[in-house]
C-alpha cells in the first residue's frame, strides 16, 4: 500500500562571500490527509501535538519562526528564507472561524507551551492585520485579509529550550539522519541562529484534486570561523558541527546534502570538495545559476568506503573583497534625531539592478507608544518625491492595537529610496516600564516584499524532484522571484523616571514611621506603675548598725 506520509530531509552548505559558511536545514513531512475534518486518529510522521491544533483551531496555515542575531543581507546575500530577530509569528485561519481574534490567542498560548517560548506575550499591543503581505504560501480560496494575523516580538531571545522541543517534532528526533549534527553548544555558538516551523496545504498531485499538508522545519545557522579562533576559510562537517554522518533516518524517502560549488566569477572555481560528491545539480535559485554537489546518503556507495560523512571544502586560492556580490534588493533602517522628545526613523531601499525597476511592499509595524506623525512622511528616489501607488494606514490606540503602515512603492533601477516619518515619545505608567527600562524599547523590523527580476530565465520544475530549499516560494513566471526581507529591528530610549527615587523615599519613609509610630504607641499604650520605697530587710538593718559604728551614713 502507498503510504500516506513521507519525510524528505536535506542540508545546504553555503559559502558566504565574507568567508563565513551557512548551514540551513529543512525537514519535510507531507501528509495525505484533510486535517480540518478531524477524522484522523492516527499519526504517523506528522507530529500530533501541531496535527491537532490545526484540526481544532482552524488554521489554515501558520508560520512561526524564533531567531538569534541578524541576517545581514548586503554582505551575506539572499538568504533561502529570512527572518527578522525575535519570534515572529503569523497565521491564516479558516473562514470557518468566527471569532479570529479568539483563536488567534489561544493559538499563540499553545504555541508557547510547545516551543517553551514567550508567545503567550502575542496580545493585541502587537497584532496587526495586513492587507498587501503575507500572502498565503499554500493553497487559498479566498485572501480575506481579516483572517489573518501577524505579530514579532523583536526581544524574544532564543536559546536551548527552544530547540529542544523544536527537534522532538521530527520523525527521527536527533538520533539519525542530518538531525545528529543539531548539537547546541555548536548551534547557538554562531553568528545568527534560525529556527522555523512552516504548516500549509499544497496540490497531492499535478491535478490539484486533492489537499496535502506540509510540514516545514528549517533551521539556518552562520558559521564565523574568524571569532571561532579557526581563522581560516576551510570548513569541514565536523569543524562546524563537532560531529559527522553516519547514517540516514530510517522513516525518510530521501535525504541529500547539497554543497554551493557555483564559481564566483568567470574563470575558475574557487572551492574543492571532498570527498567526491555523488552528483552534481544545476538550479536556478532566485534568479542566479548555482552549481551544488550533491551527497545522497541513501546511496550504498556512499558508507561503504567510509564509517561517516564528513564533507570537506578548500579554497583554492584567496577570494577578493572586490568580488563580493552585492544583492538586487536589500535595505536598512535607523533612528534619527535627539533629545527624548520626539525623533525619526529613516528606512533606505537600493535596488542594484542596473536597468530594471520593480515595485516593493514595505510593512512597518510601530508601537503605540511612539506616536507616528503621518504627515511627515516623506519618500524621496534620486532627489525627488516617490508617491506610494497604494497606502494603507491603521493609528494605533494607545495601550490597545499598534501603528500599521503599507505601502506600495516603486523603486528605479539603480537608485536608493529613503523613507523617513517622524514620531513623538509617548510617557508611560511607571507600572509599564519594564524591569531594565534603560536598556530601551524594541520596534520590530519592517518587512518588504518584492518580485524581483531574475537575471537568468527560470524554468517551471517538478516541486517534487527539486531541492526543498528552492520550493518554498514558487515563481510565478520565469523572469521574476518572489523575496522578502526583513530590516534591522530597533532600540528606543524612552523618557524614564528616576526608579531609584521610590526606594529612597519608602525606605525614609519606613525610617521615620518605625522611630515616630513607635515611640508614640509606645507611650500610648505602655501602663505606669509608681513603687512605694521599701523598708529593707534584716541584712540591711545589720548593715546600717555597722556603718553607724564605724561613723559612715547610713544606706
Amino acid at each position: 500500500r502507498e503510504r500516506r506520509d513521507t519525510l524528505r530531509e536535506e542540508l545546504l552548505l553555503s559559502p558566504l562571500p565574507t568567508g563565513d559558511v551557512a548551514a540551513t536545514f529543512q525537514f519535510r513531512t507531507r501528509w495525505d490527509a484533510d486535517l480540518q475534518r478531524g477524522a484522523v486518529s492516527h499519526y504517523r510522521l506528522f507530529p500530533k501535538a501541531l496535527g491537532r491544533l490545526v484540526a481544532a483551531l482552524g488554521v489554515r496555515e501558520l508560520h512561526l519562526a524564533l531567531t538569534q542575531g541578524f541576517w545581514r543581507t548586503r554582505y551575506w546575500g539572499q538568504p533561502p528564507l529570512q527572518a527578522p530577530a525575535g519570534a515572529e509569528l503569523w497565521v491564516w485561519f479558516q473562514p470557518t472561524v468566527t471569532d479570529v481574534d479568539k483563536a488567534w490567542k489561544e493559538l499563540s498560548n499553545i504555541l508557547s507551551g510547545i516551543f517553551c517560548a514567550s508567545l503567550n506575550f502575542i496580545d493585541s499591543t502587537n497584532t496587526v492585520i495586513p492587507t498587501a503581505s503575507f500572502k498565503p504560501l499554500g493553497l487559498a480560496n479566498g485572501t480575506d485579509h481579516h483572517l489573518l494575523r501577524y505579530a514579532v516580538l523583536p526581544r524574544e531571545v532564543v536559546c536551548t529550550e527552544n530547540l529542544t522541543p523544536w527537534k522532538k517534532l521530527l520523525p527521527c528526533g536527533s538520533k539519525a539522519g542530518l538531525a545528529v549534527l543539531l548539537k547546541a553548544e555548536r548551534l547557538f555558538h554562531s553568528s545568527y541562529h534560525s529556527q522555523a516551523v512552516h504548516i500549509r496545504p499544497v496540490c497531492r498531485d499535478a491535478s490539484c484534486l486533492a489537499v496535502s499538508w506540509e510540514l516545514r522545519q528549517t533551521l539556518t545557522v552562520v558559521f564565523d570561523f574568524f571569532s571561532s579562533g579557526q581563522g581560516k576559510k576551510d570548513w569541514s562537517l565536523f569543524k562546524m558541527f563537532s560531529r559527522t554522518l553516519t547514517d540516514t533516518c530510517p522513516l525518510a524517502s530521501q535525504s541529500k546534502v547539497y554543497v554551493d560549488i557555483s564559481p564566483k566569477n568567470k574563470e575558475k572555481e574557487l572551492l574543492e570538495v571532498s570527498p567526491p560528491p555523488t552528483s552534481v545539480h544545476e538550479a536556478i535559485v532566485q534568479g542566479d545559476k548555482k552549481t551544488y554537489a550533491v551527497y545522497d546518503l541513501q546511496s550504498p556507495s556512499l558508507f561503504n568506503t567510509s564509517r561517516s560523512l564528513n564533507v570537506q571544502l578548500k579554497w583554492k586560492r584567496p577570494q577578493d573583497s572586490s568580488e563580493m556580490p552585492i544583492p538586487t534588493l536589500h535595505a536598512q533602517r535607523y533612528v534619527g534625531g535627539y533629545g527624548l522628545q520626539t525623533g525619526e526613523i529613516c528606512t533606505l531601499i537600493y535596488n542594484t539592478h542596473p536597468y530594471r525597476a520593480f515595485p516593493v511592499i514595505l510593512l512597518e509595524t510601530v508601537p503605540w507608544y511612539l506616536r507616528l506623525y503621518v504627515h511627515t512622511l516623506t519618500i524621496i528616489t534620486k532627489g525627488k518625491e516617490n508617491k506610494p501607488s497604494y497606502i494603507h494606514y491603521q493609528p494605533a490606540q494607545d495601550r490597545r492595537r499598534p501603528h500599521l503602515l503599507e505601502m506600495l512603492i516603486q523603486l528605479p533601477a539603480n537608485s536608493v529610496t529613503k523613507i523617513t516619518i517622524e514620531f513623538e515619545r509617548a510617557l508611560l505608567k511607571w507600572t509599564e516600564y519594564p524591569p531594565d527600562p534603560n536598556h530601551g524599547f524594541y520596534v520590530g523590523s519592517s518587512v518588504l516584499s518584492a518580485l524581483v527580476p531574475s537575471v537568468t530565465a527560470m524554468k517551471d520544475m517538478d516541486v517534487e524532484q527539486s531541492p526543498l530549499f528552492t520550493s518554498l516560494f514558487p515563481s510565478s513566471d520565469g523572469s521574476s522571484y518572489f523575496v522578502r526581507l526583513y530590516t534591522e529591528p530597533l532600540l528606543v530610549n524612552l523618557p524614564t523616571p528616576d526608579f531609584s527615587m521610590p526606594y529612597n523615599v519608602i525606605c525614609l519613609t519606613c525610617t521615620v514611621v518605625a522611630v515616630c509610630y513607635g515611640s508614640f504607641y509606645n507611650l500610648l499604650t505602655r501602663t505606669f506603675h509608681v513603687e512605694e520605697p521599701s523598708r529593707g530587710g534584716l541584712a540591711k538593718r545589720l548593715a546600717n548598725v555597722i556603718r553607724k559604728f564605724r561613723g559612715v551614713p547610713p544606706l
